[in-house]
């Protein structure tokens, strides 16, 4: 929102979404819907792709899927610069999960 606001304070979808992103919240805490709502990286990512001509919006969700790719990427590679192990995480069925659930 900020880079936004920065450098765009006139464009109409941005001071839209600027003032939802100001008033929702609120009007949230009021209704008792939420005790600390804060809007995420989608309450201004799509209105700033719209801006950059990007009007596809199916396409919306696909980059926010490929920027968490390349950050999970990063991650990896970090890991294994620094010697730390390769993660595996642990492969459940539905069944494992429902048996552990009625355990606890």
């Amino acid at each position: 929102m900020e880079f936004a606001k920065a450098r765009f304070p006139e464009d109409t979808l941005i001071r839209l979404a600027e003032l939802v992103y100001d008033v929702v919240p609120i009007v949230l805490k009021e209704q008792g819907k939420a005790k600390n709502p804060a809007p995420n990286v989608d309450a201004i990512s799509g209105t700033l792709q719209y801006y950059y001509g990007v009007r596809e919006f199916d396409f919306y969700t696909v980059l926010f899927g490929v920027g968490r790719a390349l950050g999970v990427t990063a991650n990896l590679v970090w890991a294994r610069a620094l010697g730390q192990p390769i993660e595996r995480p642990k492969s459940l069925t539905t069944a494992m999960l429902e048996d552990a659930a009625k355990a606890q």
